[in-house]
């Protein structure tokens, strides 16, 4: 209990805050669409929680605070009321104070611009997702949860740029195709294409630039730590090195690795925000709701790292991959064609919860071999 409340303290308090504070400007209506919305952003992003959770394990006790401090603030403020309205200064145009004001005083035509620059949105997260779910598909792993599907992907894994040239494959695809006829809000449809194309190759450079040296960074400081393992006592040398993994990855390869984080987040809040025009266009509430469940999302995170969830439920990191790979599929799919949130949020759950199942599974059966070895240990010899 204490664990829950250290962890999800902050976020209930500001749940309380915030739901009182759209109680009392907005009354009983805007404190529904605020909670609605809290709900929304916590569903489609359940699995961003798992996804930054594998990752933060990673890093030391300083950059994990950072994610939960100056993360929130970016998670909350930048991504969820700042973007969207850099967003729609650039499709207008207009000058950041002026796209304030249209967002302030003009939902209706805040909306407008916000949606006419879904097909970039989506193409660029879309792009950014898959390369995700593509370098963890064929990452040649020790644990697989769909055998089947996952060993064959680890042998083709092994080719170079092979996750590169499916996204780009995708990319040319969604472009030639669900990008020519978008549907434009005057009627008709308009041909997105070049807007796809160019968005599309801008998230793949994203994750290539942050990912790349993120991960160069992370082999640099394992190099050095074998290195001192190897100059080192045999008898030191575990010590050495379990104080190495447990401190974690800090420096110039946790700022990347941070910086990782907040790409990933900001793909993952990219339907959130397009979604919640469907229950509001007011910027102040919208901001509000999906700040709230950022912020559990933020928690939630914090939670699996520090009880060691990915590690107790060895196939959760799977599901959320694969979870990640939907959604991906489905951003690149609503540069044309509308996909209910629900349904992007039920994709999620579902994958997630079918690989908990299959991880409970796994545990009961290694559980009952470890058993039945130490019964047959206990077993005389002679008998």
């Amino acid at each position: 209990m204490p664990v829950l409340v250290r962890t999800f303290g902050w976020s209930l308090a500001i749940t309380i805050a915030g739901l009182a504070f759209a109680g009392v400007i907005w009354g009983w209506q805007g404190l529904a669409v605020v909670a609605i919305l809290s709900v929304l952003e916590i569903s489609l992003s359940f699995d961003n929680a798992v996804i930054n959770a594998g990752i933060l394990r990673k890093m030391n006790a300083f950059w994990q605070k950072v994610f939960l401090t100056v993360g929130v603030l970016i998670a909350v403020f930048g991504m969820r009321l700042v973007f969207p309205v850099v967003i729609v200064a650039i499709t207008a145009k207009i000058g950041p104070i002026e796209a304030v004001k249209v967002a302030v005083n003009d939902p209706d035509r805040y909306e407008h611009l916000v949606t006419s620059a879904h097909p970039a949105i989506a193409a660029f997260g879309g792009v950014f997702l898959l390369m995700i779910f593509l370098d963890f598909l064929f990452d040649d792993r020790d644990i697989h949860w769909l055998a089947w599907l996952e060993r064959p992907l680890a042998r083709v894994g092994k080719l170079d740029m092979v996750s590169v040239i499916i996204a780009l494959v995708a990319l040319l695809v969604a472009a030639t195709t669900v990008a020519t006829s978008v549907p434009s809000q005057g009627g008709g449809t308009a041909d997105k294409s070049t807007t796809v194309l160019l968005a599309g190759v801008a998230g793949l450079v994203t994750y290539l630039v942050v990912g790349g040296i993120s991960g160069f960074f992370e082999g640099r400081l394992e190099e050095e730590e074998e290195e001192e393992a190897d100059e080192s006592e045999p008898s030191d040398a575990p010590a050495k090195r379990g104080g190495a993994s447990a401190l974690g990855l800090a420096g110039k390869a946790a700022f990347f690795m941070f910086l990782y984080l907040e790409v990933i987040d900001a793909s993952f809040s990219f339907d959130g925000v397009i979604g919640a025009f469907a229950i509001t266009n007011d910027i102040f509430m919208m901001a509000l709701g999906l700040g709230i469940g950022a912020m559990y999302i933020r928690s939630l995170t914090v939670f699996l790292v520090r009880k060691g969830t990915l590690d107790d439920y060895v196939y959760l990191e799977h599901g959320a991959h694969y979870a990640i790979g939907a959604l991906a599929v489905i951003l690149l799919v609503t540069i044309e064609y509308e996909v209910n949130e629900v349904i992007t949020g039920l994709v999620g759950v579902v994958l997630i919860l079918a690989s908990f199942l299959s991880s409970v599974v796994r545990n009961r059966r290694l559980g009952e071999g470890s058993e039945q070895l130490e019964k047959q240990a206990e077993i005389p010899s002679g008998v």
